[in-house]
């Protein structure tokens, strides 16, 4: 296996050696050597509309890259730059990297920077780890939630020197080095278009047309595929008929939910891979046991986006052994199971208790997104679970500016759906009646609608906001270009009307008018007689 040698830097010598000899240093100026590094590796990173960046190996940088043998890296005629030291003699002994302490090192970081000033006190680096510090660099700017690399860790030279030697190497690379390689520069957004992907991604194709390469590879490879070449590539189609043809009992976990998502991107195709997709989901029964949090959601999620209605089996297993893993799942992982659950029509009392120790725990620290989800949940499933309403009606009152119009209609029609008043009622629904007054034109009409509904069916009644609500302007509204108003709507303002008539004696319409009417017809005339006798071309 060929090594990547970090080389120290010493500040009284820095040259640049030429293929052939040092000496032909006297016919490359410096300043030269500088533009020509710059050219090579600025396409990587750059698209045509930025600024470029001036990338330079000064003589008192961190450690470079290069090969032992500087005649076995790269195209005859190419120039290379690297450093000479004194310690470059044949007899200086290089320290090897134990592999389990250098994993356990690269994990312990939280930032590139980390990972970089780490590498770069190496004296040796295999393939392998170098693939690995890609890998973890990758891993620790997505949990930061960047869609791109800083510029500092760009133009950082031990990160360039990481990237040339994949480009330079990629036929010498291992299949699971050069896969993971191309996994994670794909992932940090590195420019499709450069020649670094370029060979990568044509040094896999011809590598997965030769055969031999092995499940894990595999997946790896299709799901970076899919993030360059989007799902239409014709090589993802090889990819799957390649997994299509492996026994799923060579799988580990993390392989068949890599395949889930492979699938998953192909939702058009879904047809033609649903024998398959049978098969995969009869066997995923016996695995479920072993998925971690992040595996689960994963799966399940793709279940909905495939529509795999017929592997309720499967659904049924995930949900019994989501139980254990509700504390652990984040935010966008129990909104992903709680989705499933509500487009499967799946629910379980022991999934229910769970979520409600979960909820009544973590309320105030759960995203808007999830709260929302896990009242649709309650409403969709009929579950009158007063701890998680109790929790979720003190969320809103103490937070209550970071819900957003559908999150709160979707956070308090399950009161009114399951007939429930929180303890802090009074509490709660002024602080609704505060939202909507003040930002009463930001709430679509349905929206608003369903939410003074819900109020009306918990005898909250909304007589501030009848005036409005049969406005011939928000009933214009409320009708969108529909030439009716739908049924849905009318019934809504049907029963909120009646209601505010007869429940509250303040709110002045005159009883007896109300009890004349013989059908829905005649209420109908009547609201719009009374409450717009303007003809402003309403029909219901």
């Amino acid at each position: 296996m060929a090594l990547i040698t970090l080389r120290r830097n010493l500040c009284h010598l820095s040259d640049f050696r030429i293929h052939g000899a040092l000496a032909a240093l006297k016919n490359h100026p410096v300043i030269h050597v500088h533009k020509v590094a710059e050219e090579r590796l600025c396409p990587w990173f750059c698209s045509p509309q930025s600024e470029p960046f001036k990338v330079r190996f000064h003589h008192g940088c961190c450690k470079k890259f290069h090969s032992e043998n500087g005649n076995d890296l790269h195209p005859v005629g190419e120039q290379v730059f690297s450093q000479a030291h004194d310690w470059d003699r044949p007899e200086q002994n290089l320290k090897s990297v134990d592999d389990q302490m250098f994993y356990r090192r690269l994990n312990n970081f939280t930032s590139s920077e980390e990972v970089l000033s780490f590498i770069s006190t190496l004296q040796t680096l295999p393939d392998t780890l170098a693939a690995g510090a890609l890998q973890r660099i990758c891993e620790v700017e997505k949990k930061d939630g960047d869609q791109k690399l800083p510029k500092e860790i760009l133009k950082n030279s031990v990160f360039q020197a990481l990237c040339i030697r994949c480009e330079q190497e990629s036929s010498s690379l291992p299949d699971a080095v050069l896969v993971t390689a191309l996994h994670a520069l794909t992932l940090l957004h590195v420019d499709p278009q450069s020649s670094l992907l370029l060979n990568l991604v044509a040094e896999c194709q011809r590598r997965l047309k030769r055969g031999g390469l092995e499940v894990h590879s595999l997946c790896i490879l299709g799901e970076s595929l899919i993030q360059l070449q989007g799902p239409g590539c014709a090589t993802l189609e090889l990819i799957i008929y390649q997994l299509q043809g492996e026994k799923l009992e060579e799988f580990t976990p993390e392989d068949i939910v890599a395949l889930y998502r492979i699938l998953q991107a192909c939702t058009e195709k879904v047809d033609q891979h649903q024998a398959f997709l049978n098969k995969l989901n009869n066997f995923s029964l016996s695995i479920v046991y072993s998925l971690s949090p992040t595996l689960m959601s994963q799966m399940i999620s793709a279940l909905v986006v495939l529509d795999q209605t017929q592997a309720l089996p499967l659904v049924i297993k995930l949900g019994k052994y989501a139980v254990r893993h509700i504390p652990h799942f984040t935010n966008e992982e129990l909104r992903k199971v709680l989705e499933a659950f509500i487009y499967f029509g799946h629910s379980d009392r022991f999934f229910t208790k769970a979520l409600e120790q979960h909820v009544a725990s973590v309320c105030l620290t759960l995203d808007p997104e999830v709260v929302s989800k896990v009242m649709e949940y309650c409403s969709r499933k009929q579950i009158l679970s007063k701890p998680i309403l109790d929790a979720v009606a003190e969320t809103f009152v103490c937070q209550s500016e970071k819900f957003l119009p559908h999150q709160i209609s979707e956070l308090i029609e399950p009161f009114g759906k399951l007939n429930y008043l929180p303890p802090n009622a009074s509490a709660l629904f002024r602080k609704l009646e505060n939202m909507l007054l003040t930002h009463f034109n930001y709430f679509p009409p349905k929206t608003l609608l369903k939410i003074l509904h819900s109020c009306s069916l918990i005898e909250c009644h909304p007589v501030n906001f009848m005036a409005k609500i049969f406005s011939p302007c928000f009933l214009q509204k409320l009708q969108g270009e529909e030439l009716y108003l739908d049924k849905l709507s009318l019934a809504q303002l049907t029963q909120l009307f009646l209601t505010s008539v007869l429940e509250c004696p303040f709110y002045k319409i005159p009883y007896y008018e109300i009890e004349m009417l013989k059908s829905r017809v005649e209420l109908v005339e009547y609201l719009q007689r009374k409450l717009f006798p303007q003809n402003v071309g309403i029909r219901w």
